[in-house]
């Protein structure tokens, strides 16, 4: 795959409380790249109406897949088969402890495309808040047109 892609994340919440579905999406342009058995995306999101965008890392590799934020937000995130990891998701309004256990994951890499979908369990301070998934499609941008 080339290193200019467009990345179209998408993520979906099920909230227990209120059984509904709160699905975030962006499409954003960034980069990829392969190295040592792990792929490997660059984007930046705009968070809110302010001039500083979010670098948002990935790393994605047959073990699992990471996610860092650094900017408004700041959060490293580790999505392990069978493990549960926390971390801090910290904005300007203060810190959030996360625990996230992944219960399923896939990976497809072709020539001109990578998708990976995690499907999660979402803990805010140690309660059960969410059942989540989180799919990062990347495809090269001159590869024909970029299907959803």
């Amino acid at each position: 795959m080339e290193k200019d892609v467009l990345i179209h994340v998408r993520g979906l919440q099920m909230t227990e409380a209120e059984g509904e579905e709160e699905p975030v999406e962006i499409i954003v342009p960034g980069e990829y790249y392969y190295r040592n058995g792990s792929h490997y995306l660059r984007y930046e999101e705009m968070v809110d109406d302010t001039a500083e965008p979010t670098v948002n890392y990935v790393k994605i590799s047959d073990k699992g897949m990471e996610v860092r934020k650094k900017g408004l937000i700041n959060v490293h995130m580790v999505f392990e088969q069978g493990k549960k990891n926390l971390t801090y998701y910290k904005t300007p309004f203060g810190a959030i402890q996360m625990g996230i256990a992944a219960t399923g994951m896939e990976l497809f890499a072709g020539e001109q495309e990578l998708h990976t979908t995690v499907d999660y369990a979402l803990e805010i301070n140690g309660a059960h808040v969410a059942d989540c998934t989180l799919s990062i499609l990347a495809h090269s941008r001159s590869y024909g047109e970029f299907q959803l």
